[in-house]
């Protein structure tokens, strides 16, 4: 295949050879069912346990918190689904979100409110970001669940979940935040961050598709979601992915270690993008501040549309994306865009670059030349 430069590390990142290595013994050789009693699936359960502290440790848990899931969606249903029937046997049955959520709680809401369930959606401000003040407006007596994520997956804004954290305990909620964006560059500390629940996804900091994790605080009580067996402490049906558990484990170990170095290289290929960028008229940052992950650029191209714009890009080498991966079959405008304030042709008019660990500033620079030269084609 040709060489590409890829900018779309918010859709998915590829698998770091550290972890490929880690993997592969759990693919050919130790290929147990973790649930088998015999020799070959107890090895393969040790390998899931020692996977479980090693991420308990690093998100301060307890291993018994740690539910491992096919991956991000999957644990953004299980914790709104879940949370919210377990909460409406107290008599709770208002769900709070903000607008700006992922697909997986969004689609998660729609469920909940066909089964009776009363939906508020908190607005964000022009920066992307949700306002305390929306927050505690909208939680009440009966309130189940609310749920805000931590890093916004279209802009990269950081989200108060500290705040959101504190109204819905004091209101006698259960907090849940999606972590999956924020995972790989902000460190997590479930304890300090008094979340109920908290969501993030392998695929995302250089682990393998198809795996995530759920941690669920000790005492809370979430429904099951996944019927089957009797796999993760009764809680989710399902033969283990062993492999993928294991690349889980070293992937976010790497991540964590990583952290400070692949931020600051993230930061500087960001700051050299934009100053590239300057000098030409009709682009805005969507999603600005302080408070925004070292990795996501969103832009706005005045007169550019955004399909044109990135099959140009694409047809020279270059993969990026206009917004979540999960909805780029959609023709609608982005919600996250339009629920700050975009119109839906300011919002057509948006892409997204998203940089990873291994870009070179040779590869930003030419990305930011076919960037620059193509407003000028599509203009």
């Amino acid at each position: 295949m040709e060489q590409r430069i890829y900018f779309d590390h918010a859709a998915t990142t590829p698998v770091d050879k550290r972890v490929a290595e880690k993997m592969l013994p759990y693919i050919t050789e130790i290929f147990g069912n973790a649930d088998s009693p015999h020799a070959v699936g107890r090895t393969a359960m040790c390998a899931v346990d020692e996977a479980r502290d090693t991420i308990a440790t690093l998100i301060n848990a307890q291993p018994s918190e740690v539910y491992f899931t096919s991956g991000g969606t999957e644990a953004d249903n299980w914790a709104m689904i879940g949370g919210a029937l377990a909460k409406r046997k107290e008599g709770r049955n208002e769900i709070v979100l903000s607008s700006i959520e992922h697909h997986a709680v969004l689609s998660s809401a729609q469920r909940l409110e066909k089964a009776g369930f009363t939906v508020r959606y908190l607005p964000v401000n022009e920066g992307g970001m949700v306002e305390s003040s929306a927050i505690e407006e909208a939680v009440n007596e009966h309130t189940a669940i609310v749920c805000l994520m931590s890093a916004n997956n279209e802009t990269g804004v950081l989200q108060p979940i500290d705040k959101a954290e504190e109204i819905a305990h004091r209101k006698g909620a259960l907090f849940f935040t999606d972590a999956v964006q924020y995972a790989p560059y902000m460190p997590i500390d479930v304890k300090k961050m008094k979340v109920d629940m908290l969501s993030f996804s392998a695929h995302k900091f250089y682990g393998p598709k198809g795996v995530g994790v759920l941690y669920i605080k000790s005492g809370v009580k979430v429904e099951k979601l996944v019927g089957g067996g009797e796999q993760e402490r009764g809680m989710r049906g399902g033969t283990l992915n062993v492999p993928a558990i294991v690349g889980m484990a070293k992937a976010y170990e790497i991540a964590c270690a990583e952290r400070a170095e692949t931020n600051e290289k993230l930061r500087f290929l960001c700051t050299k993008f934009l100053e590239e960028l300057a000098p030409i008229e009709g682009i805005t940052r969507n999603g600005v501040g302080d408070n925004v992950l070292p990795s996501v650029v969103n832009l706005r191209l005045d007169g550019v549309e955004n399909t044109a714009f990135l099959f140009n890009m694409d047809l020279n080498g270059v993969c990026l994306s206009a917004g979540s991966a999960c909805a780029s079959a959609s023709i609608k405008p982005s919600h996250v865009l339009t629920a700050m304030g975009l119109t839906e042709k300011q919002s057509k008019e948006s892409v997204r670059f998203s940089f990873g660990k291994n870009n070179t500033e040779e590869e930003i620079l030419l990305g930011a030349r076919l960037t620059a030269q193509f407003i000028k084609k599509l203009r």
